[in-house]
């Protein structure tokens, strides 16, 4: 660890609309597959805290869910609340701004609204970051960061790849002045803050949205109802994990199961061997379907499930 005179540590939160590429920001920041990420919208529904470490820093990011305009349901709202109420804890705001191979080479109207709903009145340092900038040229790279700079107005603005890892170190260089403090707040082997059944149930939703379509992924919610770690007791056991996986409707429920059980034996299968790459030890996994109709509109149910 460098001298401590020089070290700053701070919180940047990452926010964005559905789909700018914020869990794949961590992901890559970290080296390490923390956060799911889909092809589809919103599936990043908690703020997932990562933790960057390097000799001059620590940054703590927090991936928050996508910033949607119009809340269709309650849990679209205490995801939002999610959103704001990280904004509050940053020290320092990463708003990542998508690329689109068009005209307008970002959606301005969407940009321009974050700044002024979100992060105006939070009177927090903003580094503006385009994302995705392989989608576009050099000349209109430079392009979109002059209207960000003009309209928006943030501390910093810059272009990078998530995905590609473009430019993704100059991000922690540009965050470093913003962190206020001077000594780490944790110990350089720790990746995140958050227990590992939380990992876990994020795994089984990643591989319900890859593996089902339309409606399934949005309307569910993976419970841990039982976490045994009995690798600790006997090494040659494996650790007994037993989840729920909540739909609103019987239709749900069959499509998600499949016939004869097929295809919740594949997502048992999928969740299974990821789970076991991510706490690298064997594991027994039991997957259950459960009805609970409207849960996404109900607020008792919405706390009960975290949020």
């Amino acid at each position: 660890m460098s001298d401590h005179d020089n070290f700053s540590c701070g919180y940047a939160a990452i926010i964005g609309p559905p789909n700018a590429g914020k869990s794949t920001l961590l992901n890559r920041l970290l080296d390490h597959k923390l956060s799911i990420v889909t092809p589809k919208s919103q599936t990043t529904r908690k703020k997932i805290t990562g933790i960057y470490h390097n000799e001059d820093c620590q940054i703590i990011f927090l991936d928050t869910p996508g910033i949607m305009i119009d809340p269709m349901h309650m849990l679209h709202e205490a995801m939002l609340k999610t959103t704001r109420e990280t904004l509050r804890e940053a020290d320092v705001v990463v708003a990542l701004i998508p690329a689109v191979r068009k005209e307008t080479l970002f959606d301005r109207e969407f940009t321009k609204q974050l700044f002024h709903d979100w992060l105006t009145r939070e009177k927090k340092p903003v580094v503006a970051v385009l994302n995705k900038c392989d989608l576009l040229s050099k000349a209109e790279q430079k392009e979109a960061l002059a209207m960000i700079r003009k309209e928006l107005k943030p501390e910093k603005a810059m272009a990078l790849s998530a995905l590609q890892g473009t430019h993704v170190d100059d991000l922690v260089e540009a965050l470093q002045p913003f962190l206020p403090m001077d000594e780490p707040l944790y110990p350089e082997d720790i990746l995140s803050t958050a227990p590992e059944r939380f990992f876990v149930s994020e795994i089984i939703r990643e591989k319900i949205f890859l593996q089902y379509g339309k409606e399934i992924p949005y309307a569910t919610e993976v419970v841990i109802d039982e976490f045994k770690e009995q690798h600790e007791e006997d090494p040659t056991r494996k650790d007994l994990i037993r989840c729920s996986v909540v739909v609103e409707r019987d239709t749900q429920k069959h499509i998600l199961i499949g016939k004869k059980g097929s295809a919740l034996k594949k997502l048992g299968q999928a969740s299974r061997e990821e789970i076991e790459k991510f706490l690298d030890r064997p594991v027994f996994l039991e997957i259950f379907v459960k009805v609970r109709p409207n849960w996404r509109r109900k607020k008792g149910m919405l706390k009960s499930y975290g949020y």
